[in-house]
Protein backbone atom coordinates (compact mmCIF):
# COMPACT_ATOMS: atom_id res chain seq x y z
CA UNK A 1 0.00 0.00 0.00
CA UNK A 2 1.25 3.49 -0.78
CA UNK A 3 0.95 6.41 1.64
CA UNK A 4 -2.36 7.55 0.11
CA UNK A 5 -3.93 4.13 0.55
CA UNK A 6 -2.69 3.86 4.14
CA UNK A 7 -4.14 7.27 4.98
CA UNK A 8 -7.45 6.31 3.40
CA UNK A 9 -7.90 3.42 5.84
CA UNK A 10 -6.60 5.23 8.95
CA UNK A 11 -10.04 5.51 10.56
CA UNK A 12 -10.91 1.87 9.87
CA UNK A 13 -7.50 0.78 11.13
CA UNK A 14 -8.00 2.77 14.33
CA UNK A 15 -11.22 0.86 15.04
CA UNK A 16 -9.47 -2.43 14.29
CA UNK A 17 -6.60 -1.60 16.66
CA UNK A 18 -9.00 -0.47 19.39
CA UNK A 19 -10.69 -3.86 19.25
CA UNK A 20 -7.78 -6.24 18.65
CA UNK A 21 -5.42 -4.46 21.06
CA UNK A 22 -8.04 -3.79 23.73
CA UNK A 23 -6.11 -6.04 26.13
CA UNK A 24 -3.01 -3.84 25.87
CA UNK A 25 -3.29 -1.71 29.02
CA UNK A 26 -1.87 1.67 27.97
CA UNK A 27 -3.21 4.08 25.39
CA UNK A 28 0.28 5.02 24.19
CA UNK A 29 1.07 1.33 23.60
CA UNK A 30 -2.03 0.92 21.48
CA UNK A 31 -1.02 4.01 19.51
CA UNK A 32 2.38 2.45 18.86
CA UNK A 33 0.59 -0.70 17.70
CA UNK A 34 -1.36 1.38 15.19
CA UNK A 35 1.87 2.99 14.01
CA UNK A 36 3.65 -0.35 13.68
CA UNK A 37 0.81 -1.82 11.62
CA UNK A 38 0.90 1.15 9.26
CA UNK A 39 4.65 0.67 8.91
CA UNK A 40 4.17 -2.99 7.99
CA UNK A 41 1.49 -2.19 5.40
CA UNK A 42 3.28 0.78 3.83
CA UNK A 43 5.27 0.04 0.68
CA UNK A 44 8.95 -0.55 1.28
CA UNK A 45 11.43 -3.34 0.76
CA UNK A 46 12.49 -3.72 4.40
CA UNK A 47 10.03 -3.95 7.31
CA UNK A 48 12.62 -3.63 10.08
CA UNK A 49 11.82 -1.04 12.75
CA UNK A 50 14.43 1.43 11.54
CA UNK A 51 13.20 1.26 7.94
CA UNK A 52 9.53 1.57 8.91
CA UNK A 53 10.17 4.51 11.24
CA UNK A 54 11.96 6.37 8.45
CA UNK A 55 8.94 6.03 6.15
CA UNK A 56 6.23 7.01 8.64
CA UNK A 57 5.50 10.69 9.28
CA UNK A 58 4.96 9.89 12.98
CA UNK A 59 7.54 7.11 13.12
CA UNK A 60 9.85 7.15 16.12
CA UNK A 61 12.44 4.39 16.01
CA UNK A 62 13.17 4.46 19.74
CA UNK A 63 9.48 4.28 20.67
CA UNK A 64 8.82 1.38 18.28
CA UNK A 65 11.91 -0.47 19.47
CA UNK A 66 10.73 -0.14 23.07
CA UNK A 67 7.19 -1.23 22.18
CA UNK A 68 8.35 -4.41 20.44
CA UNK A 69 11.47 -5.40 22.34
CA UNK A 70 11.13 -4.09 25.92
CA UNK A 71 7.43 -3.52 26.56
CA UNK A 72 5.70 -6.24 28.62
CA UNK A 73 2.32 -6.28 26.85
CA UNK A 74 0.96 -9.80 26.45
CA UNK A 75 0.53 -10.90 22.79
CA UNK A 76 -1.71 -13.89 23.63
CA UNK A 77 -4.99 -11.96 24.15
CA UNK A 78 -4.26 -10.08 20.93
CA UNK A 79 -3.79 -13.38 19.09
CA UNK A 80 -7.05 -14.69 20.52
CA UNK A 81 -9.00 -11.63 19.42
CA UNK A 82 -7.57 -11.92 15.90
CA UNK A 83 -8.76 -15.55 15.79
CA UNK A 84 -12.21 -14.54 17.04
CA UNK A 85 -12.52 -12.01 14.22
CA UNK A 86 -11.00 -14.04 11.40
CA UNK A 87 -12.44 -17.54 11.82
CA UNK A 88 -16.08 -16.47 11.17
CA UNK A 89 -14.96 -14.27 8.28
CA UNK A 90 -12.85 -16.91 6.51
CA UNK A 91 -15.06 -19.91 7.35
CA UNK A 92 -12.07 -22.20 6.84
CA UNK A 93 -12.23 -25.51 5.03
CA UNK A 94 -9.24 -26.64 7.09
CA UNK A 95 -6.48 -25.56 9.41
CA UNK A 96 -3.07 -25.96 7.82
CA UNK A 97 0.09 -26.84 9.75
CA UNK A 98 3.18 -25.13 8.40
CA UNK A 99 6.63 -24.02 9.42
CA UNK A 100 9.00 -21.36 8.21
CA UNK A 101 12.74 -20.87 8.62
CA UNK A 102 14.66 -17.60 8.70
CA UNK A 103 18.44 -17.62 8.06
CA UNK A 104 20.31 -15.77 10.80
CA UNK A 105 23.86 -14.66 11.50
CA UNK A 106 25.38 -15.19 14.92
CA UNK A 107 24.27 -17.29 17.89
CA UNK A 108 22.29 -14.93 20.10
CA UNK A 109 18.86 -14.60 18.45
CA UNK A 110 16.31 -16.69 20.36
CA UNK A 111 16.18 -20.25 19.03
CA UNK A 112 18.85 -19.82 16.37
CA UNK A 113 20.94 -22.92 15.63
CA UNK A 114 22.39 -24.94 12.76
CA UNK A 115 19.36 -26.90 11.53
CA UNK A 116 17.49 -27.63 8.32
CA UNK A 117 16.50 -24.33 6.72
CA UNK A 118 13.64 -24.65 4.25
CA UNK A 119 14.31 -21.15 2.92
CA UNK A 120 17.74 -22.30 1.73
CA UNK A 121 16.96 -25.98 1.15
CA UNK A 122 19.86 -27.13 3.31
CA UNK A 123 21.19 -27.16 6.86
CA UNK A 124 22.11 -23.64 7.96
CA UNK A 125 22.10 -21.26 10.90
CA UNK A 126 18.46 -20.20 11.27
CA UNK A 127 15.33 -19.79 13.37
CA UNK A 128 12.35 -22.07 12.75
CA UNK A 129 8.74 -21.22 13.61
CA UNK A 130 5.77 -23.60 13.50
CA UNK A 131 2.35 -22.17 12.67
CA UNK A 132 -1.31 -23.05 12.17
CA UNK A 133 -3.41 -21.20 9.59
CA UNK A 134 -7.12 -21.16 8.80
CA UNK A 135 -7.55 -21.57 5.05
CA UNK A 136 -9.99 -21.74 2.19
CA UNK A 137 -9.31 -21.40 -1.53
CA UNK A 138 -9.90 -17.64 -1.25
CA UNK A 139 -8.15 -16.58 1.98
CA UNK A 140 -6.06 -17.66 4.93
CA UNK A 141 -4.97 -16.26 8.27
CA UNK A 142 -2.34 -17.34 10.82
CA UNK A 143 -3.97 -18.49 14.06
CA UNK A 144 -0.98 -19.46 16.19
CA UNK A 145 2.82 -19.35 16.08
CA UNK A 146 5.48 -21.21 18.09
CA UNK A 147 9.19 -20.48 17.88
CA UNK A 148 11.07 -23.79 17.87
CA UNK A 149 13.74 -24.03 20.58
CA UNK A 150 16.55 -26.46 19.66
CA UNK A 151 17.97 -28.76 22.32
CA UNK A 152 21.24 -26.82 22.54
CA UNK A 153 19.33 -23.93 24.12
CA UNK A 154 17.91 -25.96 27.01
CA UNK A 155 20.95 -25.73 29.31
CA UNK A 156 22.60 -22.64 27.82
CA UNK A 157 21.65 -20.25 30.63
CA UNK A 158 23.76 -17.39 29.29
CA UNK A 159 22.04 -17.27 25.93
CA UNK A 160 18.62 -17.94 27.49
CA UNK A 161 19.02 -15.00 29.86
CA UNK A 162 20.24 -12.65 27.12
CA UNK A 163 17.37 -13.69 24.84
CA UNK A 164 14.89 -13.44 27.77
CA UNK A 165 13.50 -16.92 27.22
CA UNK A 166 11.03 -17.79 30.00
CA UNK A 167 12.16 -20.53 32.38
CA UNK A 168 9.21 -22.78 31.51
CA UNK A 169 10.07 -22.84 27.80
CA UNK A 170 11.89 -26.07 27.00
CA UNK A 171 12.81 -27.96 23.87
CA UNK A 172 9.79 -29.62 22.26
CA UNK A 173 9.54 -31.43 18.93
CA UNK A 174 7.71 -29.55 16.21
CA UNK A 175 4.80 -32.00 16.16
CA UNK A 176 4.33 -31.44 19.90
CA UNK A 177 4.27 -27.68 19.28
CA UNK A 178 1.43 -28.32 16.83
CA UNK A 179 -0.54 -30.15 19.51
CA UNK A 180 0.15 -27.37 21.99
CA UNK A 181 -1.25 -24.81 19.55
CA UNK A 182 -4.31 -26.94 18.85
CA UNK A 183 -4.90 -27.33 22.59
CA UNK A 184 -4.58 -23.57 23.09
CA UNK A 185 -7.13 -22.91 20.36
CA UNK A 186 -9.44 -25.60 21.76
CA UNK A 187 -9.23 -23.83 25.12
CA UNK A 188 -10.56 -20.74 23.35
CA UNK A 189 -13.49 -22.77 22.00
CA UNK A 190 -12.00 -23.07 18.50
CA UNK A 191 -11.79 -26.44 16.76
CA UNK A 192 -10.71 -27.18 13.19
CA UNK A 193 -13.04 -28.67 10.59
CA UNK A 194 -9.96 -30.68 9.57
CA UNK A 195 -6.18 -30.41 9.90
CA UNK A 196 -3.89 -30.54 6.85
CA UNK A 197 -0.10 -30.80 6.75
CA UNK A 198 2.78 -31.85 4.53
CA UNK A 199 4.66 -35.13 4.83
CA UNK A 200 7.16 -33.75 7.34
CA UNK A 201 4.29 -33.82 9.84
CA UNK A 202 1.90 -36.39 8.39
CA UNK A 203 4.47 -39.20 8.33
CA UNK A 204 4.72 -38.93 12.13
CA UNK A 205 2.42 -41.66 13.50
CA UNK A 206 2.50 -40.07 16.97
CA UNK A 207 0.96 -36.88 15.60
CA UNK A 208 -1.71 -38.80 13.70
CA UNK A 209 -2.60 -40.78 16.82
CA UNK A 210 -2.71 -37.64 18.98
CA UNK A 211 -5.05 -35.94 16.51
CA UNK A 212 -7.36 -38.96 16.51
CA UNK A 213 -7.29 -39.03 20.32
CA UNK A 214 -8.44 -35.40 20.27
CA UNK A 215 -11.14 -36.31 17.74
CA UNK A 216 -9.57 -33.94 15.21
CA UNK A 217 -10.12 -34.86 11.57
CA UNK A 218 -7.05 -34.80 9.35
CA UNK A 219 -5.83 -35.19 5.80
CA UNK A 220 -2.05 -35.48 6.09
CA UNK A 221 0.52 -35.96 3.36
CA UNK A 222 2.85 -38.90 4.04
CA UNK A 223 5.90 -40.47 2.47
CA UNK A 224 5.50 -43.48 0.24
CA UNK A 225 7.61 -45.64 2.57
CA UNK A 226 5.00 -45.50 5.36
CA UNK A 227 3.67 -49.02 5.83
CA UNK A 228 0.07 -50.22 5.97
CA UNK A 229 -1.88 -53.45 5.64
CA UNK A 230 -4.67 -53.74 3.06
CA UNK A 231 -8.07 -53.11 4.59
CA UNK A 232 -9.20 -56.72 4.26
CA UNK A 233 -6.04 -58.23 5.77
CA UNK A 234 -6.80 -60.04 9.02
CA UNK A 235 -4.40 -61.03 11.82
CA UNK A 236 -4.16 -64.64 12.88
CA UNK A 237 -3.99 -65.91 16.43
CA UNK A 238 -0.73 -67.81 16.90
CA UNK A 239 -0.54 -71.18 18.60
CA UNK A 240 -0.73 -70.77 22.35
CA UNK A 241 2.63 -71.07 24.07
CA UNK A 242 3.77 -69.88 27.46
CA UNK A 243 2.32 -69.81 30.97
CA UNK A 244 -1.30 -70.59 31.67
CA UNK A 245 -3.42 -67.45 31.35
CA UNK A 246 -0.95 -65.78 29.00
CA UNK A 247 -2.40 -65.66 25.53
CA UNK A 248 -0.30 -64.33 22.64
CA UNK A 249 -1.88 -61.51 20.66
CA UNK A 250 -2.93 -62.07 17.04
CA UNK A 251 -0.48 -60.96 14.40
CA UNK A 252 -0.65 -60.25 10.69
CA UNK A 253 0.99 -63.11 8.84
CA UNK A 254 2.78 -60.93 6.30
CA UNK A 255 4.77 -57.73 6.90
CA UNK A 256 2.91 -54.56 6.01
CA UNK A 257 3.83 -53.27 2.54
CA UNK A 258 4.65 -49.64 1.86
CA UNK A 259 2.00 -47.22 0.67
CA UNK A 260 3.94 -46.96 -2.58
CA UNK A 261 3.63 -50.73 -3.05
CA UNK A 262 -0.07 -50.69 -2.21
CA UNK A 263 -0.67 -47.86 -4.66
CA UNK A 264 1.30 -49.58 -7.42
CA UNK A 265 -0.89 -52.64 -6.98
CA UNK A 266 -4.15 -50.79 -7.54
CA UNK A 267 -6.04 -51.29 -10.78
CA UNK A 268 -5.80 -48.35 -13.10
CA UNK A 269 -9.60 -48.19 -13.00
CA UNK A 270 -9.31 -47.20 -9.34
CA UNK A 271 -7.89 -43.83 -10.37
CA UNK A 272 -10.43 -41.13 -11.17
CA UNK A 273 -9.65 -37.90 -13.09
CA UNK A 274 -10.57 -35.04 -10.76
CA UNK A 275 -10.40 -31.25 -10.86
CA UNK A 276 -9.94 -29.60 -7.47
CA UNK A 277 -9.40 -25.95 -8.39
CA UNK A 278 -9.29 -23.50 -11.27
CA UNK A 279 -5.95 -21.72 -11.15
CA UNK A 280 -4.56 -18.77 -13.05
CA UNK A 281 -3.48 -21.11 -15.86
CA UNK A 282 -6.64 -23.17 -16.02
CA UNK A 283 -8.06 -26.09 -14.09
CA UNK A 284 -5.85 -28.18 -11.83
CA UNK A 285 -6.57 -31.79 -12.60
CA UNK A 286 -5.02 -35.20 -11.97
CA UNK A 287 -5.86 -38.88 -11.42
CA UNK A 288 -6.52 -39.92 -7.84
CA UNK A 289 -7.65 -43.01 -5.97
CA UNK A 290 -8.92 -43.47 -2.41
CA UNK A 291 -8.85 -46.81 -0.61
CA UNK A 292 -9.14 -47.94 2.99
CA UNK A 293 -5.93 -49.24 4.61
CA UNK A 294 -4.63 -50.09 8.09
CA UNK A 295 -1.41 -48.15 8.91
CA UNK A 296 1.17 -50.33 10.64
CA UNK A 297 4.40 -49.99 12.57
CA UNK A 298 5.51 -49.92 16.19
CA UNK A 299 4.49 -46.28 16.62
CA UNK A 300 0.94 -47.25 15.64
CA UNK A 301 0.72 -50.52 17.57
CA UNK A 302 2.44 -49.52 20.82
CA UNK A 303 -0.27 -47.15 22.16
CA UNK A 304 -3.01 -49.65 21.24
CA UNK A 305 -1.24 -52.41 23.14
CA UNK A 306 -0.55 -50.10 26.07
CA UNK A 307 -4.22 -49.07 26.27
CA UNK A 308 -5.29 -52.72 26.18
CA UNK A 309 -2.82 -53.65 28.91
CA UNK A 310 -3.80 -50.71 31.10
CA UNK A 311 -7.45 -51.71 30.90
CA UNK A 312 -6.56 -55.42 31.08
CA UNK A 313 -8.52 -55.78 27.90
CA UNK A 314 -7.95 -57.98 24.90
CA UNK A 315 -6.75 -56.58 21.60
CA UNK A 316 -7.84 -58.64 18.63
CA UNK A 317 -4.80 -57.46 16.67
CA UNK A 318 -6.85 -55.60 14.06
CA UNK A 319 -5.32 -52.18 13.35
CA UNK A 320 -7.56 -49.13 12.88
CA UNK A 321 -8.37 -48.27 9.29
CA UNK A 322 -8.27 -44.93 7.50
CA UNK A 323 -8.21 -43.46 4.02
CA UNK A 324 -5.21 -43.69 1.74
CA UNK A 325 -5.42 -41.06 -0.99
CA UNK A 326 -3.03 -41.52 -3.91
CA UNK A 327 -2.22 -39.20 -6.80
CA UNK A 328 -0.93 -40.77 -10.00
CA UNK A 329 -0.82 -38.15 -12.77
CA UNK A 330 -1.50 -39.26 -16.31
CA UNK A 331 1.77 -40.14 -18.00
CA UNK A 332 3.71 -40.55 -14.75
CA UNK A 333 5.56 -43.81 -14.22
CA UNK A 334 4.49 -44.08 -10.57
CA UNK A 335 2.30 -42.32 -8.00
CA UNK A 336 3.65 -38.96 -6.89
CA UNK A 337 1.79 -38.14 -3.66
CA UNK A 338 0.15 -39.93 -0.75
CA UNK A 339 -2.14 -38.83 2.06
CA UNK A 340 -3.68 -40.56 5.09
CA UNK A 341 -7.00 -39.37 6.50
CA UNK A 342 -9.19 -40.36 9.44
CA UNK A 343 -12.30 -38.85 7.85
CA UNK A 344 -15.36 -41.17 7.85
CA UNK A 345 -15.45 -44.12 5.47
CA UNK A 346 -18.31 -42.56 3.49
CA UNK A 347 -16.38 -39.37 2.69
CA UNK A 348 -16.47 -38.66 -1.08
CA UNK A 349 -13.08 -38.70 -2.78
CA UNK A 350 -13.70 -35.15 -4.06
CA UNK A 351 -13.80 -33.91 -0.44
CA UNK A 352 -10.57 -35.73 0.40
CA UNK A 353 -8.85 -34.20 -2.61
CA UNK A 354 -10.16 -30.70 -1.88
CA UNK A 355 -8.73 -30.83 1.63
CA UNK A 356 -5.46 -32.44 0.58
CA UNK A 357 -4.85 -29.65 -1.93
CA UNK A 358 -5.86 -26.64 0.24
CA UNK A 359 -2.27 -26.18 1.40
CA UNK A 360 -1.61 -24.21 -1.79
CA UNK A 361 -3.35 -21.22 -0.21
CA UNK A 362 -0.89 -21.06 2.68
CA UNK A 363 2.08 -21.35 0.34
CA UNK A 364 0.61 -18.59 -1.87
CA UNK A 365 -0.30 -16.27 1.00
CA UNK A 366 2.95 -16.78 2.85
CA UNK A 367 4.98 -15.83 -0.22
CA UNK A 368 2.91 -12.67 -0.52
CA UNK A 369 2.90 -12.04 3.23
CA UNK A 370 6.69 -12.42 3.31
CA UNK A 371 7.05 -10.00 0.41
CA UNK A 372 4.52 -7.45 1.68
CA UNK A 373 4.66 -7.56 5.49
CA UNK A 374 8.12 -8.79 6.38
CA UNK A 375 7.48 -11.46 9.03
CA UNK A 376 11.15 -12.43 8.69
CA UNK A 377 12.49 -8.86 8.90
CA UNK A 378 12.60 -8.69 12.70
CA UNK A 379 16.15 -7.77 13.69
CA UNK A 380 15.82 -8.15 17.46
CA UNK A 381 17.15 -11.11 19.39
CA UNK A 382 14.73 -11.55 22.28
CA UNK A 383 12.00 -14.15 22.73
CA UNK A 384 9.36 -11.53 23.71
CA UNK A 385 10.37 -9.28 20.82
CA UNK A 386 9.96 -12.08 18.25
CA UNK A 387 6.48 -12.93 19.58
CA UNK A 388 5.45 -9.26 19.62
CA UNK A 389 6.61 -8.81 16.01
CA UNK A 390 4.92 -11.93 14.66
CA UNK A 391 1.69 -10.99 16.45
CA UNK A 392 1.79 -7.52 14.88
CA UNK A 393 2.45 -9.04 11.43
CA UNK A 394 -0.51 -11.36 11.95
CA UNK A 395 -2.68 -8.38 12.93
CA UNK A 396 -1.64 -6.47 9.79
CA UNK A 397 -2.39 -9.49 7.63
CA UNK A 398 -5.78 -9.92 9.32
CA UNK A 399 -6.68 -6.27 8.76
CA UNK A 400 -5.78 -6.42 5.07
CA UNK A 401 -7.70 -9.68 4.66
CA UNK A 402 -10.75 -8.10 6.28
CA UNK A 403 -10.52 -5.18 3.89
CA UNK A 404 -10.31 -7.49 0.89
CA UNK A 405 -13.14 -9.81 1.90
CA UNK A 406 -15.57 -7.23 3.24
CA UNK A 407 -18.58 -6.73 0.87
CA UNK A 408 -18.27 -2.96 0.69
CA UNK A 409 -17.26 -0.07 -1.52
CA UNK A 410 -13.94 -0.60 -3.30
CA UNK A 411 -10.96 -0.34 -0.98
CA UNK A 412 -7.22 -0.95 -1.12
CA UNK A 413 -6.00 -4.39 -2.02
CA UNK A 414 -2.64 -5.42 -0.60
CA UNK A 415 -0.30 -7.57 -2.66
CA UNK A 416 0.03 -9.70 0.49
CA UNK A 417 -3.61 -10.74 0.33
CA UNK A 418 -4.51 -10.82 -3.33
CA UNK A 419 -6.55 -13.82 -4.39
CA UNK A 420 -5.72 -15.78 -7.51
CA UNK A 421 -9.47 -16.08 -8.11
CA UNK A 422 -11.75 -13.38 -9.53
CA UNK A 423 -13.85 -11.57 -6.92
CA UNK A 424 -17.22 -13.07 -6.11
CA UNK A 425 -20.19 -11.36 -7.70
CA UNK A 426 -22.83 -12.59 -5.30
Amino acid sequence: MDAHEVNRVRATLALFVADVFASVPRKDQRAKGDCYLRGLMLDGRRKSIQAMASRLPDGNEQNLQQFVNQSTWDPVPVQRRICERMLPLIGPAAWVIDDVSVPKDGRMSAGVAPQYCGALGKRANCQVAVSIHAATDTASCPLQWRLFLPEEWVSDTVRRDLARIPADIRHSEKWRLVLDMLDTLAGWGMRPPAVVADAAYGTNAHLRAALSDRQVAYVLAVRGDVTAHPFDAEPEAPTRNGPVGCWPQPRYRHPAPSLAALAAGLDQEAFTPLTWRHGSRGELRSRLAAVRVRPAGKAVERPIKAAASAGQGWWDGILPDCWLLVEWPAGAEAPTDYWLSNLPADTPIADLVRLAKVRWRIEHDYRELKHGLGPDHFEGRSWPGWHHHVTLVTAAHAFLTEQRLAPKVPGPVSPSTKSSRPPRTS
